[in-house]
């Protein structure tokens, strides 16, 4: 098979239909430079769309073409096409390579291990303890929340005003956060495991176009049916998944992993089993397991990470920023986009540390027609996240608009002051509703026009809000850190000057997004185990032995991933590192495959 790429092709041509086909046959001819009946089958690796000019709106695709007359003619093409002005780039396919998982069984009874634990079922959690359990190793994994199903019926009670679970919701629960996503599998890390990732979620009951979308997403509502797939897949491999099950101790013997604690949050029941190798895949807002870590002595690290609101404007605007008058066809569906802006110094005045440098401000985690989430998952508090189902037809799209910040910001040295500097902002967003007249969990708005022009209380007149449980419209500066704010009203304007209307007076801030990625990150080695800060390594000896805890921080929540996508590739790099050291005791691990 040959594979065509930057192979331009028409808006029609991503229609259904004999006459979408056609246009793509005459382009790949033409590009081959032979006859349309020349080419046997045609197979879409990748598509893209170039909307660079408004005038000029289409796709750019990577096609594999398999020509009737075999590999002959395929080779010829190759060579005719590398000495042609203006021709695309031709070469020959490679299929992708299966993920091959090694047999560990018997390493692991000879080295009489008891079963690897993998708390949480988000992606790097369902993804390690899926190659563990195809490597024989049988996993035991925990979840402190409800699986999906059960999820799913919490979270609509809760959005339907009903008392928040801590253990179930938005944050925790079968799938992690991500289930509760726009399921966006674009990453900006060139991961070795990210064609793995993608093919076991099809695997898994996820569309086959996954694999060939420039941004690939899922959705809500069909990553709910991938996760409880996956989930049957650990088990039908040999694996173990207890729900409403969480880590609540853990100790360590000469540095090494002895035991871990496991309660039932049910029932409160807790057992001690035995541990030799824990996955810590908690995601990144367990703030108890964080607490846990660190008072059992593991060497952890305050991180930068970033805050702000959401922000929602009509679908039809951002589809006509970015389409132009192509907007409206059909093969197109609900734009995206992503800003940045990297706003300059202060230095007239006294700053912190970050305004100094000036601070960035972004939009993260886009969900074109989608909706606004309710992702508390402690008392008192209101956090705010982004959705959307496959379709992405609903009437807004939505953003986190954040500001980066970092251990120059937190109040102490604590490792965890990040969590604290979040936990302030949630609990003063949650007051923030309640002093508007708001009902419990109702989150704080403000349109953009009242923001920027320091006034309060207007409802937006083109802009429904999207989140559940309503909107208290109120000064979004008192749920803000002032920094923050400030740094949020100098960047609208200039980014607006990128996407015309991202800061029209009428778009909807709702507030405050807090969990975009975790404040700390649990420092772990080249044989990606984590350290007992009293054991840690010294840095200033050339080639000293790693510690060999037994712990291995995975994912987002470990700050070692950011999105659905780095946190599985993170999850099949840690399940291979502890396959390999069963097999290889004391033996370095392949950090990719």
């Amino acid at each position: 098979m040959l594979e065509i790429s930057n192979l331009a092709l028409p808006l029609d041509a991503g229609l259904e239909g004999s006459q979408a086909d056609k246009l793509v046959r005459r382009a790949a001819a033409r590009a081959l430079n032979v006859p349309p009946r020349d080419i046997a089958e045609i197979r879409l690796l990748k598509r893209s769309v170039d909307a660079r000019k408004k005038h000029d709106v289409h796709f750019v695709a990577t096609l594999g073409v398999t020509l009737a007359a075999g590999a002959q003619a395929e080779a010829a093409a190759i060579e005719a096409a590398v000495g042609r002005k203006g021709a695309p780039n031709v070469k020959a396919h490679q299929p992708y390579d299966p993920l091959q998982v090694p047999q560990a069984a018997t390493a692991s009874r000879a080295a009489a291990e008891p079963r690897p634990i993998v708390v949480g079922t988000g992606p790097a959690g369902l993804f390690c303890a899926l190659y563990l359990a195809r490597a024989g190793l049988r996993p035991l994994v925990v979840e402190r929340g409800a699986a999906v199903d059960d999820r799913l019926a919490a979270v609509d009670a809760f959005n339907a005003g009903g008392e928040l679970n801590p253990h179930t919701n938005i944050q925790f629960g079968e799938g992690g956060a991500g289930t509760f996503s726009d399921g966006k599998l674009t990453t900006n890390i060139k991961s070795p495991w990210s064609r793995h990732v993608l093919h076991l979620f099809v695997e898994a009951g996820a569309p086959e176009e996954i694999l060939w979308q420039a941004k690939p997403h899922i959705g809500t509502d069909l990553l709910v049916n991938v996760v409880r797939t996956m989930r049957k897949q650990i088990v039908a491999a040999g694996g173990q998944v207890r729900f409403e099950t969480q880590l609540t101790g853990l100790q360590f013997e000469n540095g090494e992993l002895a035991a871990a604690e496991l309660t039932d949050v049910a029932t409160g029941a807790v057992e001690r089993i035995p541990a030799r190798r824990i996955v810590l895949a908690c995601g990144h807002s367990a703030r108890d397991t964080f607490e846990l870590i660190r008072d059992a002595g593991v060497h952890m690290e305050q991180k930068p990470f970033s805050v702000g609101v959401r922000i929602e404007h009509p679908q039809q605007l951002i589809n006509r920023a970015q389409y132009g008058k192509a907007a409206d066809h059909p093969a197109l569906g609900a734009a995206d986009y992503k800003l940045s802006v990297h706003l300059r110094p202060k230095a007239k005045k006294a700053q912190q540390a970050a305004d100094q440098q000036g601070r960035g401000v972004y939009t993260f985690c886009m969900c074109p027609g989608g909706e606004v989430v309710c992702a508390a998952s402690e008392p008192g508090g209101v956090v705010v996240n982004g959705m959307s189902r496959f379709a992405r037809d609903g009437r807004n799209a939505n953003s986190a608009l954040l500001v980066g910040i970092g251990p120059e910001d937190f109040e102490s040295a604590d490792p965890l002051a990040g969590v604290q500097l979040q936990r302030n902002m949630e609990r003063a967003a949650y007051e923030a509703s309640i002093a508007a007249g708001g009902k419990p969990y109702q989150a704080p708005a403000q349109t953009v026009g009242d923001f920027l022009a320091h006034t309060a209380g207007n409802t937006s007149k083109n802009v429904r809000p999207t989140y559940a449980r309503g909107v208290a419209w109120c000064d979004l500066r008192s749920a803000l850190p002032p920094f923050v704010a400030d740094a949020m009203a100098e960047a609208l304007p200039l980014l607006d000057r990128r996407l015309h209307g991202f800061a029209d007076p009428q778009a909807v801030m709702t507030g405050v997004e807090t969990r975009s990625s975790s404040p700390v990150r649990i420092v772990r080695g080249k044989n990606l185990q984590a350290q007992l800060a009293a054991e840690a390594p010294d840095p200033d000896v050339q080639n000293a032995p790693e510690p060999e805890t037994g712990l291995y921080p995975c994912g987002e929540g470990a700050g070692y991933a950011g999105g659905i996508m780095s946190a599985a590739c993170d999850g099949l790099r840690v399940a291979a590192a502890l396959v390999d050291q069963v097999m290889q005791p004391g033996q370095k691990p392949m950090s990719s495959q």
